[in-house]
């Protein structure tokens, strides 16, 4: 293996490789999760739309675009092998200009956390941290598949929840939404479960435990709808404890249709775990919306 992506008589990427390094479209979940956590909040973005566009950018444009640019830089010959036209191992992100962009935008969300108060700032650095530990070495918590997929659930899904509630509030967020951000959080896991059916063969090849590595395509694929059916039922069981029968309803009624999704990814999940995660990982995120209305019923 080398330290630098592929021989290129590039000098340095031009803007659109960058962003498509940065990866736009992972950065829905964690923006998604912030916005969930401004309703839950039970706060009115009225009159405060600088703080939450600034929160949004920071999350998704900074945060999470530094991670994908750490694990793109770090898992450079992973993808040589699974996703050879990605900007790093194709050459049109030349020399160490990867790790060099992860290090710019780590920065930059720094710079970005710190105007957004002590609760920002505390959950940013907490997700830095994670990032560069989920891929560099010597930690690189994505070797153990248990553990990598629970820090990337809880980087996409809690802090950014918990982040949003706590900014809106100028406080600790209440008890029941740290309680919900976490169980989403942990349906995530299942999330990431199937988002590693993409990179079996490179991960085998290079020794990462990926649990579709380690438990096979079946039994992770049925782990990971068990994880998301516990976490969204524990959620719904919650929701009629705090007297918000509708709500429960609704988001009983989504988990019922990803059963039925489940059933169909369960008959071949390598090829369908893709389809899945356009489907019933909607479904998924749309009941955290339909919770996150019921949180801040909650506080009116």
């Amino acid at each position: 293996m080398t330290d630098i992506a592929p021989t290129s008589p590039l000098r340095h990427p031009s803007p659109l490789v960058v962003l498509e390094l940065l990866k736009p479209i992972t950065w829905f979940p964690p923006m998604w999760a912030f916005c969930c956590g401004i309703v839950s909040s039970g706060q009115s973005p009225a009159g405060r739309w600088p703080l939450v566009l600034t929160g949004l950018l920071l999350v998704g444009p900074l945060v999470c675009a530094t991670s994908q640019a750490a694990n793109d830089w770090f898992d450079r010959h992973v993808d040589a092998i699974n996703e050879p036209n990605r900007p790093i191992p194709s050459g049109r992100i030349p020399g160490r200009w990867g790790f060099y962009i992860a290090l710019v935008w780590t920065a930059l969300s720094l710079a970005v956390a710190a105007q957004l108060g002590p609760w920002a700032c505390g959950a940013t650095i907490f997700g830095l941290i994670l990032a560069w530990a989920y891929s560099a070495p010597p930690i690189r918590l994505k070797q153990n598949g248990w553990i990598g997929n629970s820090a990337v659930g809880l980087c996409y899904e809690g802090l950014p929840w918990l982040t949003a509630a706590a900014i809106m509030t100028n406080g600790t967020p209440d008890w029941r939404i740290a309680v919900v951000a976490l169980l989403y959080s942990l349906g995530a896991h299942g999330i990431m479960t199937l988002n590693d059916f993409k990179s079996i063969e490179g991960d085998r090849r290079m020794g990462i435990l990926s649990l579709p590595v380690h438990l096979g395509a079946h039994r992770s694929a049925l782990l990971a709808c068990v994880t998301m059916a516990l976490a969204q039922a524990t959620v719904v069981a919650l929701l009629w404890v705090w007297a918000r029968p509708y709500h429960a309803a609704i988001v009983a009624a989504m988990l019922i249709g990803q059963f039925a999704l489940m059933r169909r990814l369960l008959q071949d999940p390598r090829e369908r775990a893709p389809w899945y995660n356009a489907t019933g990982v909607s479904l998924y995120v749309l009941g955290m919306l339909v919770t996150a209305f019921a949180l801040g019923g909650l506080h009116v």
